[in-house]
């Protein structure tokens, strides 16, 4: 990354991006004066969550309908039911580390990492990042995976960078973090289940959704595991074009959750809920 002052604000000057954090902004500015939103935002919220959780354990593997996961209530076998509960588990975490996030990131990240494993039990692994020689478990991700050391420093430097402060917009910030905690893969499992949770907690903690009502996961989940794939493949490569093609794939996310939830706000007001 730049080695300017704000190398955040500075990704978000890259063509393109301009464009995508305008269009993301409308968008969500559109459905927060929504009208159901003055009465019942908080069934908004409660339902952008469970479609968030969702579309991100259908990127981590486990594609189920959202009436399976709405009607479910055991999520303790391996396989699929776990990372289903898992997501459940971080996207109602996420919510409650807003303040601990402003302070210490990586404090965060621990604490997102122990929650989607489910607390961790004897595995001193879980909570923490990965040390040398310890494999990690993301089948879905191909990309070459840093050593411990480079993790570590990289993963240092993400959490310097956010605890600095920027200028750029909150849709750069959490495109950054949401793609350089995939490059990393800094635990043993469940890293995109994590990324996507810091994702919403950059979203929400910025004050560009502050009710977390625009589920960034569902419109990741909508544009396809290979388009994801391809869209983390340029960022990971640094390029300028690479990254600013990353953050409009994160932008176009936002809006497809924003267009979510839209759709959810016209069935309450139809009374169809």
């Amino acid at each position: 990354m730049s080695t300017t002052a704000d190398p955040l604000a500075v990704l978000g000057s890259l063509p393109g991006v301009a464009d995508s954090v305008d269009s993301v902004r409308k968008a969500v500015d559109r459905v927060y004066g929504h009208r159901v939103m003055r009465r019942r935002s908080n069934e908004i919220t409660s339902e952008a969550a469970l479609r968030g959780a969702r579309g991100s354990a259908a990127l981590s593997g486990a594609d189920w309908a959202l009436e399976e996961v709405r009607r479910r209530t055991d999520f303790g076998g391996e396989g699929e039911p776990r990372t289903v509960g898992a997501a459940l588990r971080l996207t109602a975490e996420a919510g409650q580390l807003l303040s601990v996030w402003r302070q210490s990131p990586l404090r965060v990240l621990a604490r997102l990492h122990l929650v989607a494993a489910g607390g961790g039990g004897a595995d001193d692994a879980i909570g923490r990042p990965r040390l040398a020689g310890e494999t990690v478990d993301e089948p879905l991700l191909r990309l070459p995976l840093p050593d411990a050391d480079e993790m570590s420093g990289r993963l240092e430097g993400l959490a310097g960078l956010l605890l600095a402060g920027s200028q750029a917009p909150a849709l750069v910030t959490a495109a950054v973090v949401h793609g350089e905690l995939l490059a990393l893969r800094p635990f043993g499992s469940y890293n995109g289940l994590v990324a996507r949770a810091a994702e919403r907690i950059v979203l929400v903690g910025s004050g560009l959704d502050p009710k977390s009502i625009c589920p960034a996961e569902v419109g990741h989940a909508e544009l396809g595991s290979q388009a994801y794939v391809a869209a983390l493949e340029g960022y990971t490569s640094g390029t300028p074009d690479g990254v600013a093609a990353w953050i409009a794939h994160c932008g176009r996310a936002v809006e497809l959750g924003v267009r979510e939830s839209t759709a959810v706000c016209e069935a309450l007001q139809r009374g169809a809920a």
